[in-house]
């Protein structure tokens, strides 16, 4: 099939590298010249684990191209993809401006049937709105479709390959086959294809996204609370999880969620919500605690040096919002990176990838320093923090650690060390949810 993707961001570039993989021919068109210039050199414009492969093969065998021109990359098509952004606004709301502008650019350059499908994340109803504006200038048959992603950042590339459901959006028996045809080669194992009204396609997302960000709020209600009692979270953590009715995913504790879909698309339900006259009362709570949580090692630090944290130095290890993606929105590490500089403190960063976006955002922070080593960001620290679970943190030298740390402290916001090990290797240690060493 030929596919075009609008759009090269994350979802845009993971989507048509992958679909290019499957045999077909994709076409990914974007406006920004010099990041199309540098895809067709090879580029990767993303870190993400296990694309670039795919990303070079698929060019070298022509499946997979970029261009600026859409008239000329759209001619052809059997399927247009919209993977725009749809960034929040103050008010929590989506901006659909850029999918509903390209709607009607798209309109008068369509010259025969194609199935427009929307790829970002966009509100309850986009798909009517988009079909509209096409509609107002299109001369030819067309229908739109909604398809959500669920992807996660790190592990997209076997998301997306392999996925565990497809959900499909539509009132048109042509699109759907359309879009079977597309998909099957992805459920060869027998995952489903589910075929749904557009609303509830769009609605899926959501939901899907606000219960996940709900559980990670809930679990770190539950740390807060096992600090106060006593209890030990990762004790609890597994004694909930092993309850098929609750299963095991996203109950780890830690300093708060990011990233660019659980912070936007809950604070999006939450509008859709007061804009149809319903209070999210929960969606509320989950922003609430997930705000405070993103304080919380702030707050063992401050009691543990009696407020005064003047001239002192802290090594920070991770600095992206999740571990395997250089991707810094909503990071943690940066309220954490805000909170002590304005206490009059020096940070020392350190991430394997993320170094460069926060160089772009936070660079002109005087108090902020970076490291290329995870060791040499601990020379005369006063302690070590972690904001991010990156592998490479797990099983590291804990001798260099105390060589280089001016005393033995580490505040850990992700639980990446055992209190037993902790005990063992002579270190002041605070996590969330657990006893401190």
């Amino acid at each position: 099939m030929k596919i075009v993707v609008i759009g090269t961001g994350y979802v845009g570039l993971v989507s048509g590298t992958c679909f290019a993989e499957e045999g077909n021919t994709v076409i990914c068109v974007d406006i920004d010249e010099d990041k199309v210039s540098r895809m067709q050199n090879g580029q990767m414009p993303i870190y993400e684990p296990g694309l670039e492969v795919l990303f070079h093969r698929n060019i070298q065998e022509q499946r997979l191209s970029f261009t600026t021109n859409l008239k000329a990359g759209i001619q052809g098509a059997e399927i247009i993809f919209l993977a725009l952004p749809t960034p929040p606004g103050s008010d929590g709301s989506a901006d659909l401006s850029y999918v509903l502008g390209m709607a009607e650019e798209l309109g008068p350059m369509l010259e025969e049937y194609v199935v427009i499908v929307d790829k970002s994340t966009v509100p309850v109803g986009t798909a009517e709105k988009v079909r509209a504006k096409i509609a107002a200038s299109s001369k030819v048959d067309f229908d739109v479709v909604s398809n959500p992603e669920f992807l996660r950042e790190g592990f997209a590339v076997a998301d997306f390959m392999r996925p565990d459901r497809i959900v499909v959006g539509s009132s048109s028996e042509r699109a759907d086959k359309l879009m079977e045809r597309l998909y099957l080669p992805f459920v060869r194992t027998g995952n489903p294809i589910l075929f749904m009204s557009e609303r509830s396609a769009e609605m899926t997302k959501y939901a899907a996204n606000a219960i996940l960000a709900t559980r990670l709020s809930f679990m770190n209600e539950i740390a807060n609370m096992c600090e106060y009692v006593g209890a030990d979270v990762d004790s609890v953590r597994l004694g909930v999880g092993h309850d098929p009715r609750i299963g095991k995913r996203f109950l780890f504790p830690g300093i708060g969620y990011g990233g660019s879909c659980f912070p936007k698309d809950v604070a999006a339900l939450k509008y859709m919500g007061g804009q149809e006259g319903y209070h999210f009362r929960v969606l509320e709570a989950v922003e609430q605690v997930n705000e405070y949580q993103k304080t919380r090692l702030f707050e063992k630090i401050t009691r543990h040096y009696k407020g005064d944290l003047r001239d002192r130095v802290f090594a920070l290890w991770g600095l992206s919002f999740k571990p395997d993606t250089d991707d810094i929105r909503e990071a943690p590490s940066l309220a954490i990176i805000e909170q002590l500089t304005s206490a009059g403190a020096k940070v020392v960063g350190y991430d394997p990838v993320a170094i460069p976006n926060v160089k772009r955002q936070r660079g002109d922070n005087p108090n902020l320093s970076f490291s290329s080593n995870p060791y040499d960001a601990l020379g005369g620290a006063d302690a070590l923090l972690i904001a991010t679970e990156w592998g490479e943190f797990k099983t590291p030298d804990f001798r260099k650690i105390k060589q280089y740390l001016k005393k033995p402290v580490i505040f850990d916001g992700r639980n990446v060390f055992s209190l037993d090990e902790m005990k063992e290797q002579g270190f002041k240690y605070y996590s969330i949810g657990r006893p401190v060493v």
